[in-house]
């Protein structure tokens, strides 16, 4: 790009940060008025020509102005240094709004750490919002789950007029609900275009989603993994030693609560992965499947009490099985009645951790990075990574 390009481009910096300056002086007029009148409604109706705006949106933004100016001093003052709109702003306002006045300093003093030397991309409101999220679960693990209760209990089915004759069909579901949802009708739209079908990807995922609900034939059979979600659980949270950690892939952090009851479907299906203890990076992958027996109450803990001893012709199969950090109380692992190629031994010891004595990977230590991937047809699937707390969850809801 020529000088005169660049030169307009820095223009266009500063008035992002002029519009972030006078974001911040509005919302602290607002919230100085606001304290000021002690009525916000009456307030958010006079207002309401000044801002050429609606009741309710002066009534969000008193509230903000409330919220920036009395809990997150370090946000308002982003504001005011221009790195951060009113935007940006009000997404980490919706993440931090539930929590009570010295969590939500809390918060604002850990994000200020956290994008002290951040790059310019950490500063976009959905990154900013995903940290601030991510914050939030490690001050008020306990609040957040209660929320995400909450939150399920109101789920809803929302219609939005639109314009040129196009309308809005939006459902308030479960994070990993939606996922599955989107997942299976992608699928079932890149089916469609790769059989030759000449609609964008775009209208066959609205034509296929009114085809579902309305109970016609979308024209494709969804594969059984079409609707997949992947969650990401520490294993002492699975095992409830520790509420933080968990991710949904493609949303951020979920309560430690709602993984494991995700975690814990009756429909689940077990199944062991290794993990490089180093990187985390997949080793190994276990053929055998099981499917959970026990309820979040009734998961237990081994690692404090003696651990049993292994066969010493176990394939990892087994030793996923007697040496993981979590049991549904199925109970040992039969051997395999098929005769199947010999696979590296394993030896182990009481109280002692297992040794390789195969000839595969033979620097990794399986007992401190052995992965449980739970499966779910119709519903979840997780791995479990005892050094890293790592547990990866596949749903096909």
């Amino acid at each position: 790009m020529g000088d005169g390009v660049g030169a307009m481009i820095e223009r266009v910096r500063e008035v992002r940060a002029r519009r972030a300056r006078l974001d911040a002086e509005e919302l602290t007029l607002l919230a100085d008025i606001a304290a000021v009148v002690g009525d916000d409604r009456g307030l958010a109706e006079e207002l309401t020509p000044v801002l050429r705006v609606s009741t309710r949106e002066v009534e969000r933004r008193i509230d903000a102005g409330r919220s920036v100016a009395g809990r997150m001093p370090w946000l308002l003052a982003a504001m005011r240094a221009g790195e951060v709109e009113s935007y940006g702003a009000r997404r980490v306002l919706a993440v931090v709004g539930p929590l009570d006045d010295d969590a939500a300093r809390t918060v604002d003093a850990l994000l200020a750490e956290r994008l002290a030397d951040a790059p310019e991309t950490a500063w976009q409101p959905g990154n900013l919002a995903q940290r601030a999220r991510r914050l939030v679960e490690k001050v008020d693990p306990d609040g957040q789950a209660e929320r995400a209760r909450r939150a399920r209990a109101e789920r809803k089915l929302e219609l939005a007029p639109g314009e040129h004759v196009m309308s809005s069909l939006e459902a308030q579901l479960p994070a990993e609900v939606a996922s599955a949802c989107y997942s299976r009708v992608d699928a079932m739209a890149r089916s469609l275009r790769r059989s030759g079908d000449g609609r964008t990807l775009d209208q066959l995922r609205a034509d296929v989603t009114a085809d579902l609900l309305l109970g016609r034939d979308p024209g494709v059979a969804p594969s059984e993994a079409a609707a997949t979600v992947y969650l990401h659980v520490p294993v002492d949270a699975a095992l409830t030693i520790s509420d933080q950690g968990c991710e949904l892939d493609g949303y951020g952090p979920i309560p430690a609560a709602v993984a494991r009851e995700i975690m814990t479907n009756s429909r689940s299906v077990w199944r062991a992965v290794l993990c490089d203890p180093g990187t985390g990076e997949p080793v190994d992958r276990g053929r055998t499947r099981r499917r959970p027996s026990a309820t979040p109450e009734h998961v237990t803990h081994r690692g404090v009490a003696p651990r049993p001893a292994t066969p010493r012709h176990a394939t990892p199969r087994h030793v996923t099985a007697t040496r993981a950090a979590m049991t549904t109380g199925d109970g040992p692992p039969r051997r395999p009645r098929t005769r199947r190629r010999p696979r590296p031994a394993w030896s182990g010891r009481r109280r002692r951790p297992a040794v390789w004595a195969g000839r595969r990977r033979p620097g990794v230590r399986p007992i401190r990075s052995a992965v449980r991937t739970l499966a779910v047809p119709g519903a979840v699937a997780v791995n479990i990574d005892r050094r890293r707390g790592c547990v990866r969850v596949r749903s096909h809801l």
